[in-house]
């Protein structure tokens, strides 16, 4: 199964009949949840609710605009405003009489005038607007299916950025792990430092093992660069399983992070080595954060 990417756009154009046609598009990108716009004409209340409907079960997070324009620009009768241009030519005539002017009142102009102009469409608006939610709700599932397929391959481009990011990470973990060595010798040596400054006239029992502990603690990363293989492993099946894994996939990263901090705290006071190992551990957070930016598009 796939992973999807949050970005994705769809539109269909629909001819109703010969009078009526329509342009549906769908346009989604990146939310943490599944949040719905809708732009409809007015008087499509029912239609909004079963859009609503079927936009839930095809998709699960996404900022998701729907836009639904229509065109009844076909077989259009010119006509004008009776009234309006009725009251015109009355004033005129009313202030010509008034203050004694010569002159014929101006078609153009009173044309001209705002409303004065009219479309009379054939056909009545309830009818072409229940022809048209008819019609949308035959179109929007397999529109949904063309936004789905963008979506798809989006994801698959994203899947692969993703697999890069986690061949160097994993490059990196490695590497470390290839310094271990020459880091725990490292401790040994500070550690029988810190013995032979202990047993000197001041010998103090207590403070000796507590320094040994800290140092013990400190000195094993053991568990990081295991765990930090373990998690890497784990995100490769999340993606090769596909599906809803944005969440899961952003958690995991979450983990890794903390496993790269908890090494870079370990390995910051370690003379020779130490200074890769913090190059490495630094690679590896810039890593992670690629990572965690592009997880934000995952569905």
């Amino acid at each position: 199964m796939a992973i999807y990417s949050m970005t994705g756009f769809a539109r269909t154009q629909v001819r109703v009949n010969d009078q009526l046609s329509y342009t549906l598009s769908l346009k989604s990108v990146n939310h943490r949840f599944l949040d719905v716009q809708l732009r409809l004409p007015s008087g499509l209340d029912a239609l909004e609710m079963e859009l609503r409907r079927a936009l839930k079960e095809n998709l699960v997070r996404g900022h998701v605009e729907v836009s639904l324009s229509i065109d009844r620009s076909s077989q259009q009768k010119a006509g004008y405003n009776r009234e309006l241009i009725a009251s015109y030519l009355a004033a005129f005539a009313a202030a010509s009489e008034e203050h004694a002017l010569d002159g014929e009142p101006d078609l153009n102009a009173a044309l001209r005038l705002p409303g004065a102009l009219q479309s009379e469409n054939r056909g009545n608006g309830d009818e072409d607007l229940a022809a048209i939610a008819e019609s949308v709700q035959r179109e929007i599932a397999p529109l949904l299916g063309q936004l789905n397929t963008m979506r798809a391959r989006e994801g698959e481009s994203l899947a692969a950025i993703l697999l890069g990011t986690l061949d160097r990470l994993a490059e990196a973990t490695d590497g470390v792990a290839e310094l271990r060595p020459e880091i725990d010798q490292r401790y040994q040596e500070r550690l029988t430092q810190r013995l032979e400054a202990a047993t000197g006239p001041d010998f103090n029992r207590q403070r000796l093992l507590e320094e040994v502990a800290v140092l013990v603690e400190r000195s094993d990363i053991s568990e990081e660069l295991a765990r930090m293989t373990t998690h890497i492993g784990h995100f490769r099946e999340l993606l090769a399983a596909g599906g809803e894994v944005g969440k899961k996939l952003d958690f995991l990263l979450q983990e890794m992070n903390r496993e790269a901090n908890t090494l870079l705290s370990k390995t910051g006071s370690v003379a020779g080595k130490g200074t890769q190992v913090t190059e490495l551990g630094l690679a590896m957070k810039s890593e992670i954060e690629k990572t965690r930016e592009q997880i934000q598009n995952v569905e």
